[in-house]
């Protein structure tokens, strides 16, 4: 999972990203006009991993992991050259977007547009993607028209042609893509590869120096609103967790951003945690939610799906009540067998029964 931090310059992007991974990048370097990206891959908090780490005693704990992208260039009027080159590259491959959002005033760091204004600067970063996507459109649209007598596929072409002609409508309205609500799961999944960015969830993280942030609507699909105080949390982010812990009370933060953020991002993408256990590591793995056991068995192994037999499940808090002794969960039916169907539920302890 990578997912790119983006905002209008001083926004706070890269405060966030140290905040995030626990990186000292410098902070207040002006970078528009010019691609700058760093990247950085950060285990994913998880309390149920760490208790089953202590029921198991496993040689290794092994948590789901995130990358997360500090991209910079983006500004009003990128979109003017469709976004073109590297920096779009970039764009195009993340799972989503973590869009910084200033909400704090501070006379050292001018505002590039002058006043603090949130809503005002989330709507110029959408602006930005739903030109490029429209230009992207509309120019495989010239494409399609221009290939219609060629083609020997006539039928395939036709419905590539009308599922472009439904999203320059949708992007001709000002509407991301994302909120699209008559796109089929497969329609998407042969979208992906053009990299459109307004298709792609988007977190608005609100930068602020305040413990009660600003309001703001965002009523978009697979999108949210969350908020941080990201200069406090990147100097935390920089201290052993003892003094953290500390830092934490004295500014009545409950838990750290990362963990946070990193849990709206799993809800933003539609992810959910499944587990596996032995004396060799306990280890989380990451399943789009809707997942089968199949799925979850591909994840840990190619060999696991390709053999696949059925699998034991158990839920975290039955394993975690009983102590992690398997011999107690499934006399009380609480490890079930189930069969390559199974939608696989979030926290779900899974072993794969397998034949290659």
């Amino acid at each position: 999972m990578r997912l790119g931090i983006i905002g209008l310059p001083s926004s706070g992007k890269t405060t966030l990203f140290n905040a995030l991974t626990g990186e000292a990048l410098p902070t207040g370097q002006l970078v528009t006009g010019r691609i700058e990206v760093h990247s950085a891959t950060v285990n994913v908090p998880d309390a149920r991993l760490d208790r089953l780490g202590l029921l198991f005693h496993p040689r290794k704990t092994v948590y789901a992991q995130v990358t997360y992208s500090d991209i910079g260039g983006v500004d009003k009027g990128v979109s003017e050259g469709a976004l073109a080159g590297p920096l779009r590259n970039e764009l195009a491959q993340m799972d989503g977007f973590l869009h910084v959002v200033r909400a704090f005033e501070n006379d050292l760091v001018p505002h590039p547009y002058e006043t603090v204004d949130p809503a005002r600067d989330v709507g110029i970063l959408d602006a930005e993607f739903l030109l490029s996507d429209l230009i992207a459109v509309e120019n495989r649209l010239e494409r399609l028209d221009q290939d219609r007598h060629k083609t020997a596929d006539k039928a395939t072409h036709a419905r590539e042609q009308a599922v472009f002609e439904r999203l320059q409508a949708h992007l001709t309205a000002d509407k991301p893509l994302r909120d699209m609500e008559d796109l089929t799961d497969e329609e998407i999944k042969a979208l992906r590869g053009y990299g459109f960015l307004s298709l792609k969830p988007v977190l608005i993280v609100l930068n602020t120096d305040q413990p009660t942030p600003p309001a703001l609507d965002y009523p978009h699909r697979r999108s949210g609103v969350a908020a941080i105080q990201a200069q406090i949390e990147a100097e935390i982010a920089q201290l052993n967790e003892e003094d953290a812990a500390l830092f934490r009370a004295e500014y009545g933060i409950e838990e750290p951003t990362a963990a946070r953020i990193i849990r709206r991002s799993f809800e933003l993408l539609g992810l959910l945690s499944f587990f596996t256990v032995g004396d060799d590591e306990v280890r989380a793995w990451m399943l789009p939610v809707g997942g089968t056991a199949l799925d979850a068995a591909g994840t840990v192994h190619t060999d696991f799906a390709r053999g696949f037999i059925r699998a034991a499940v158990t839920p975290f808090d039955d394993l975690a009540a009983a102590g992690g002794r398997f011999a107690e969960t499934r006399a009380a039916g609480k490890t079930r067998m189930e069969g390559r169907n199974y939608v696989v539920r979030d926290g779900d302890v899974i072993e794969v029964f397998f034949n290659v």
